[in-house]
């Protein structure tokens, strides 16, 4: 089997039956891409690469000045080729058996202070109104730690006024629900019937909760930007998107008292080591409080 071939197979095997989002499919594809081009280099196929290949290429990476984040993402994404080549009886055995992953430093998340997100909805400019779009496009993040995707894919019909709901699809298209509190989804309904009718929507587009002035969904890279300019105004000197918020949701749900399994749920997080990394901001946060407050340190 050639590269093109088991390439463009696997990225199939990954859409239809593991349902992986275009992002992550991209991630993958971007991945084999740059093990396709190395190993062509050296003429040999992907049934060919002994783990020795692997760990040269995993070298050349390196050297390259690939994060270990990076790094480790590029072998999950040559494990799951090789499982799927192991699967398809392509290969007897992966030669990713035995290859270990970089140490990965737990690197604490940036979240904002009550106050912060105050002056981010303060700094939105709520006279145009496309400022009520904005308002209700952090309140949704603030108040459901969305993703950014989930978010710009959110859905009229996901929207449940009367309960204080949302569904979200997340990751690999699994389906969760989120409460919101009454305020973000007054702002939600506010911008729904005030602004968005007004809007002259594009064919394809009309489902879509959050568009542009142009009447198409909104774009990730659109809301990050739009996240800076607003915590510039905002005075927020943290460099700040919408994970922040996600993080921030997190971070202030576990700082008054929050069930780390409850969070996970919201999150969408398949394991709870994932979430795991919220309790870890808060002994931080204890041992921060300890060592400014306690007697013999001072």
């Amino acid at each position: 089997m050639n590269w093109t071939l088991a390439h463009r197979q696997f990225l199939t095997y990954l859409r239809l039956e593991r349902g992986l989002s275009a992002n992550t499919l991209q991630a993958y594809k971007s991945d084999l891409s740059q093990l396709q081009i190395w190993a062509e280099e050296i003429d040999k196929r992907p049934v060919s690469l002994v783990q020795e290949d692997l760990r040269a290429f995993l070298q050349h990476q390196a050297k390259q000045g690939k994060s270990p984040r990076t790094q480790t993402r590029m072998q999950s994404s040559m494990r799951a080729f090789y499982l799927f080549l192991l699967e398809e009886n392509v290969v007897e055995k992966s030669p990713m058996e035995g290859i270990e992953s970089p140490s990965l430093g737990r690197k604490l998340p940036v979240y904002l202070t009550v106050e912060e997100v105050d002056a981010l909805i303060q700094a939105i400019d709520r006279s145009h109104s496309q400022g009520e779009r904005d308002l209700a496009m952090l309140e949704v993040l603030y108040a459901c730690g969305l993703r950014v995707s989930e978010l710009v894919d959110l859905k009229m019909e996901d929207v449940f006024e009367a309960d204080l709901l949302i569904r979200v699809v997340g990751k690999g298209n699994k389906e969760r629900i989120v409460p919101m509190y009454a305020s973000a989804m007054k702002s939600v309904c506010r911008y729904r019937d005030e602004v968005r009718v007004h809007v002259p929507i594009q064919k394809g587009a009309e489902g879509f909760v959050f568009l542009n002035q142009r009447g198409k969904p909104l774009s990730r890279v659109w809301v990050f930007k739009r996240l800076r300019v607003l915590a510039q105004l905002a005075g927020i000197a943290k460099t700040i998107g919408p994970h922040t918020l996600r993080h921030t949701f997190a971070t202030h749900l576990i700082q008054r008292g929050a069930d780390i399994r409850i969070i996970q749920m919201l999150l969408g997080h398949e394991s709870i080591t994932t979430t795991e990394i919220y309790t870890h901001l808060e002994q931080q946060q204890l041992r921060d409080t300890v060592l400014r407050y306690h007697p013999k340190n001072l």
